[in-house]
């Protein structure tokens, strides 16, 4: 992963500090949250400051709008980000846990649990890579669907239709540094429905009042006139704000952000390709059209070779990384769901590890990969 933040974007910064006077959240975030709705094909967006806060967000808020109850069912794949499950926890939730796909990383739709009481689906776009959001509607059709897409900006759906416009509830991003594209640290919860992001702003700041529409404010201060309409509370809430500066640069980031990722995409394709002739000791994974490639996941069938990539890795000095926190259940922090039956997840959690993919890998550097494969018997 190299610096994404060029001197183009650096003057723009520049630009906006000498001239502004106003760096807290403000316009410029305003102008991003557009520009970002518009991209992306949905009708509301909400800038906050991580892609971590606005899963939280999403899911407080739509536990409040649907009165949702405590230790209500939210189906999870064992294999995500830990503040996708965090939230489920600390909102008094109750996560249950699916297998996934040794092809796309996301729920094993073969293997979903049985429970007719599903509440909620978190769905992770993991790496990059599509997944089964159609089938799973198929399974769980009384369910809120919500969509993790913070490392998987423009993944599509088999129509081509981007993820996270139309598919779910609501739908993450994260400007993280080493993500699609970044404003330091930052991210992006979309929607379109009109009530959930009059909440989840009100959420965003507080639970302060005058986050809402003028008309809808003055109607508040209606209605509570013994309280001053300035530091007026309708819900709990968070500072989950980010900063003018940020939406800066997320605005010239976004202008690159298509050719980043159909440079990522070609990387990709070039990469599965390449994989696909060594089948005997890879699990290969998901080569479709639709993904918007983060890395290149290599899922080894014989965990002893995992380990011999990883020491020619270093030596060569290739970064790599686990594939996520692997199996989830395997960590610390949920050790009391510790029991359940993942093989797929198992197989990743201690066969898998990735290579960064990003715009500025080139067909010469992936080539460089796999001769490396020759060093530890492949």
């Amino acid at each position: 992963m190299n610096n994404t933040i060029n001197w183009r974007d650096k003057y723009e910064m520049l630009k906006f500090i000498v001239f502004s006077d106003r760096f807290t959240n403000g316009p410029k975030v305003k102008e991003f949250e557009e520009e970002w709705s518009k991209w992306l094909g949905c009708k509301y967006s909400l800038y906050v400051s991580s892609g971590s806060t606005a899963n939280f967000l999403l899911v407080a808020a739509i536990k409040d709008l649907y009165n949702i109850p405590n230790g209500s069912k939210v189906l999870l794949p064992a294999c995500t980000w830990v503040t996708n499950v965090a939230p489920i926890l600390q909102l008094g939730l109750k996560p249950v846990f699916c297998d996934i796909s040794l092809e796309h990383f996301s729920f094993d739709t073969e293997n979903l649990p049985s429970d007719s009481d599903i509440k909620m689906v978190f769905v992770t776009h993991l790496l990059g890579i599509n997944a089964p959001v159609e089938k799973l509607k198929m399974r769980y059709p009384d369910a809120i669907f919500i969509e993790d897409i913070c490392e998987s900006h423009g993944v599509t759906d088999d129509l081509g239709v981007r993820r996270g416009s139309t598919s779910s509830e609501g739908s993450t991003f994260s400007f993280y540094y080493g993500h699609h594209m970044t404003t330091i640290e930052g991210g992006m919860v979309s929607t379109n429905n009109k009530e959930l992001y009059d909440l989840m702003k009100l959420k965003r700041s507080h639970g302060l009042a005058r986050e809402l529409p003028t008309a809808e404010y003055k109607a508040a201060q209606e209605k509570y006139p013994d309280i001053d309409g300035r530091f007026l509370f309708l819900t709990d809430g968070y500072n989950f704000r980010n900063t003018e500066i940020g939406a800066v640069l997320g605005l010239s980031q976004l202008k690159r952000l298509d050719d980043s990722i159909a440079t990522r995409k070609k990387n990709y394709s070039y990469f599965v390709t390449k994989l696909k002739m060594f089948s005997n000791y890879f699990y290969i994974p998901s080569s479709s059209g639709t993904n918007s490639s983060f890395v290149f996941p290599l899922i080894c069938k014989d965990p002893g070779l995992m380990e011999k990539l990883k020491v020619a890795f270093e030596k060569h000095g290739i970064e790599n990384r686990p594939i996520v926190g692997g199996n989830l259940l395997k960590q610390p922090f949920l050790k009391d769901f510790k029991g359940c039956l993942l093989p797929n997840a198992d197989i990743l959690n201690d066969n898998g590890v990735y290579i960064g993919n990003s715009q500025f890998v080139n067909f010469k550097m992936i080539d460089t990969m796999f001769k490396i494969f020759s060093e530890c018997g492949v």
